[in-house]
Parts: structure tokens; C-alpha cells; sequence
């Protein structure tokens, strides 16, 4: 079966600094991949190039057989693929479901105008019903700048998923939560993705979240691809437990500091 999400010979460089160096990977539709690796490793690099805010400098991205490789990122959303970012991208000044208005309206194409009201009952019913599935209905009339970093990181997540698509990239979505709120908010969004079918790729620095949540892991070392494969696999392996995780995993030794 074709992938889904296929990445081949992928390079990037910023001046002399190689930021991707022949990065090729392969998706399969429903997969969940766990993206780790060392600040500085290319994994963002790799999300941005995926996600069609950067341009690889040799290399090309194809989704449903389709070349997407030039594709900015909103032509890029629109065909079914989107991302989370590391600092939530939300608009501070706006309650929850404003912000989910105003990302509906720009999946819709729908243009902004004093004169057209940003909200209507189907709106409205599409966004409190994705913030229903992601567990923070009950903050859709907050402030946005005003909301727990934990609930923020799902409004962003929530603000990719009103185009319904069908690959999501969450950047570090479980950095700046507490320890006592993380697995129940990687639940909370790995259970409402998945009922909808949707193929994930997440970067993150905790193993134990890693180990928990991720069918397959990928381990980016200097630009390049250290190791692919089952999370055991991956994160027993001497050159990952050298380079990424260290002498002992996260969950055993956590790393204070680390974003």
C-alpha cells in the first residue's frame, strides 16, 4: 500500500549549518510517530518542511501521491495536513471559541468583515463540538491569554483540527504542562484524533510520553535520521540512548530544563 505522507532525500541547510541532511520517511495512514531527538536535531526543521513553512532546498514531500513539496502552508492545510506548535499560535485577546471562529472562518475562506458576523449556529455548533472532543468546552468563554498553558496547547491543537485533516504535526504538545496533567492530556487529544481517523506525528522530549503514546519513533541526530522503528527498538538502541536520551530515559532521570 502507498503511504500516506512520503518525505524523500530532504535537504536543508541555513548558510553553513546543515539543518536536514537526505531526511527520507514514509506514513502510513492512522500511524502515530513519535518524533524525538536533541534540540538543534532537524525535527522541526522537518515539521516546517512538512508543513510547507519552510522549502526543502533539494528533496520533495508527496501526500496522497500528490507533490506538495512548493505548497505554502495554508495551500498546505487545505489538503488535509496541519500542525500544533510548540508556543501555542492563539490569539490572546479572544475567548476560546472566538479563536475557534476566527480558525474556522480562515479554513472556510471566509473573509473577515465588520459587516459579516464571525459567528452563525453552524459555526458555532463545529467549533463547541470540537472543543467538546478535546476536553475544554467548559472554557470556550475564557480569555485565551488568560487559560493554563495546558489548556492553551489543546485550543491550538483544537484551532488545526477545524479543517478536519487527516495528518496532524504536534509540536511538543505536552511541553509547559505539570507532570499530574500530561498523560491526561495526551489521552484527551490522542483519544479525539483517533476517533477520527486522523494520522499523527508528534515531537517530543519526554520518553515517557514517547514510550506511551507512539506506534513507531524516529530519532533525528545532527540533520539526519539516527534510528526508525518500534519504540523499544528505537530507544534501546547505543546510539539513541548516547545521543538523545542519554545513559538512563527521561522517565527514570528527568531533565530539568529541557524544552
Amino acid at each position: 500500500m502507498a503511504p500516506l505522507l512520503e518525505a524523500r532525500s530532504l535537504c536543508k541547510a541555513f548558510g553553513a549549518v546543515t539543518a536536514a541532511d537526505n531526511i527520507s520517511v514514509a506514513v502510513a495512514e492512522r500511524e502515530v510517530v513519535g518524533i524525538i531527538g536533541a534540540n538543534g536535531a532537524g525535527k522541526t526543521t522537518f515539521v516546517n518542511m512538512v508543513t510547507g513553512y519552510l522549502k526543502p532546498d533539494t528533496g520533495s514531500i508527496s501526500y496522497q501521491g500528490r507533490d506538495i513539496t512548493r505548497l505554502g502552508p495554508r495551500a498546505t492545510a487545505r489538503t488535509g495536513i496541519c500542525r500544533s506548535f510548540q508556543i501555542p499560535q492563539t490569539f490572546a485577546r479572544f475567548t476560546v471559541l472566538d479563536n475557534m471562529l476566527v480558525a474556522l472562518n480562515v479554513a472556510r475562506k471566509r473573509d473577515l468583515f465588520f459587516w459579516r458576523p464571525a459567528h452563525d449556529a453552524e459555526l458555532d455548533a463545529v467549533a463547541q463540538g470540537l472543543l467538546a472532543g478535546l476536553g475544554i468546552s467548559g472554557h470556550r468563554d475564557q480569555i485565551a491569554g488568560t487559560l493554563p498553558q495546558g489548556v492553551r496547547k489543546i485550543l491550538d491543537i483544537a484551532m488545526a483540527m477545524v479543517s478536519a485533516p487527516k495528518v496532524i504535526l504536534l509540536d511538543e504538545p505536552t511541553s509547559g504542562i505539570s507532570t499530574d496533567e500530561k498523560h491526561a492530556a495526551m489521552d484527551t487529544v490522542m483519544n479525539a484524533l483517533g476517533e477520527r481517523g486522523v494520522t499523527i506525528l508528534f515531537v517530543e522530549h519526554d520518553m515517557e510520553i514517547v514510550e506511551r503514546y507512539a506506534g513507531r519513533v524516529i530519532a533525528f541526530y545532527d540533520g539526519r535520521i539516527l534510528a526508525d522503528g518500534a519504540p523499544a527498538q528505537v530507544l534501546s538502541d547505543a546510539d539513541v540512548r548516547r545521543y538523545v536520551v542519554g545513559g538512563e530515559l527521561h522517565r527514570r532521570q528527568p531533565r530539568k530544563g529541557v524544552a
